[in-house]
């Protein structure tokens, strides 16, 4: 990995996720917008929302994070499952960078598919996982999100690891599903799924740091750096990978390391 002994860094990193995966990261974290909800499905439906439009400025995105959720009456399963067409019309207007109202609408109705006909996000994701990975898993979910007429336009919004994408907002999204870190940051809702199976949600600041402590070497943040950056953090736990996605977002972003 890098000059210092893999045990040196480990316990480094250990410390750093030991710092960082605390309450205290929801204040100023996306993952406060699922925190607002107790039941599974608004979690999970929060949380997908809010992952998706998790890029560019923190502030922007949980104000529009908020905003979204206000649009879908601070119940978004029950707006998903039970909408009537005209229901929509008040998310025409929704926009964050390059996702619309136009996507939100669609994303609404696929939702409402996939809980109505697939027995939800999480059976899906089960269905399709291998034994260490669920980027076969999310291929799959896409697949089937877009099984309805769509504009193609939507469907970048949905990530494709198959494509050679680090899918860093639907990896980030499953951290949060899967992992529980008995901290109360990640919710640990989908028992199906273990630990185990996760990907670091992949982008520049964890990049970045990653390459300087060694753990990565490849310059570019798509599928492959993700897979080499994951096999690395299997070293350092394969029970619980990802847990060092606060460790390299803590030093990027809090730490400027």
């Amino acid at each position: 990995m890098s000059h210092v002994s893999f045990q040196e860094l480990k316990e480094f990193l250990d410390f750093k996720v030991e710092q960082y995966n605390t309450p205290d990261f929801i204040t100023t974290d996306p993952v406060q917008i699922p925190h607002q909800f107790s039941k599974k499905e608004d979690i999970e439906i929060s949380g997908f929302l809010t992952a998706t439009i998790s890029w560019g400025n923190r502030k922007s995105i949980l104000k529009n994070a908020n905003f979204l959720m206000e649009l879908l009456d601070h119940a978004p399963y029950e707006f998903v499952m039970q909408h009537m067409e005209d229901d929509l019309e008040k998310l025409e207007g929704f926009v964050h960078r390059t996702f619309n109202g136009l996507d939100l609408t669609y994303f609404i109705r696929a939702l409402q598919n996939i809980y109505g006909h697939h027995g939800g996000m999480e059976s899906i994701f089960s269905d399709y996982s291998s034994n260490d990975s669920l980027q076969p898993a999310i291929h799959s979910f896409k697949k089937i999100f877009f099984k309805l007429p769509h504009e193609r336009r939507t469907e970048k919004h949905v990530s494709d690891p198959l494509k050679n994408s680090a899918a860093k907002r639907i990896n980030m999204f499953l951290r949060w599903m899967v992992r529980n870190d008995s901290k109360n940051v990640d919710f640990g809702i989908w028992e199906s799924l273990c630990p185990s199976q996760l990907s670091c949600p992949l982008d520049v600041h964890s990049g970045n740091v990653a390459r300087k402590l060694g753990l990565l070497k490849r310059t570019q943040n798509d599928a492959k750096a993700l897979l080499e950056l994951d096999t690395n953090l299997r070293k350092l736990d394969p029970e619980d990978p990802v847990k060092y996605d606060f460790a390299l977002f803590g030093l990027g972003v809090f730490e400027k390391y």
